[in-house]
């Protein structure tokens, strides 16, 4: 089996750089799936959501593929059900929240540290 960066790096390289809207059809070229397949992804994952322009087609943006290629990746290659790579997509998503409140609490923590020492340097000064 490849590796997965092989498989995302072969898939990005697929990726027309100079575009900043795909539409379904190139989605699903560049990911070897079927147009029914990613319509039915759109409706299992809310984190794949294109736009749709004025004549009601779907548009997707690099993100949106991303995200594409994130699924097809958990499904397809890592052999994840449709609900375990819900879950695992939602603690992502949920992941980066902890993150940011840990590093809050660190930079509340090193500005008391450094509100204490301030203070016993004007002290001895």
């Amino acid at each position: 089996m490849e590796d997965e960066n092989v498989i995302q790096d072969r898939l990005f390289e697929e990726l027309p750089p100079d575009r900043m809207f795909y539409k379904i059809r190139d989605v699903a070229k560049i990911l070897d799936v079927k147009t029914h397949v990613l319509r039915y992804w759109e409706t299992e994952f809310p984190t794949l959501n294109p736009q749709k322009n004025k004549n009601g087609q779907r548009v997707y943006t690099k993100k949106d593929v991303e995200m594409a290629m994130e699924i097809k990746r958990l499904l397809h290659v890592e052999k994840y059900s449709i609900a375990g790579a819900k879950r695992l997509l939602k603690k992502k998503k949920g992941g980066g929240k902890e993150t940011a409140s840990l590093a809050l609490d660190a930079m509340k923590s090193v500005r008391e540290e450094l509100s204490g020492l301030l203070a016993t340097l004007q002290v001895e000064i």
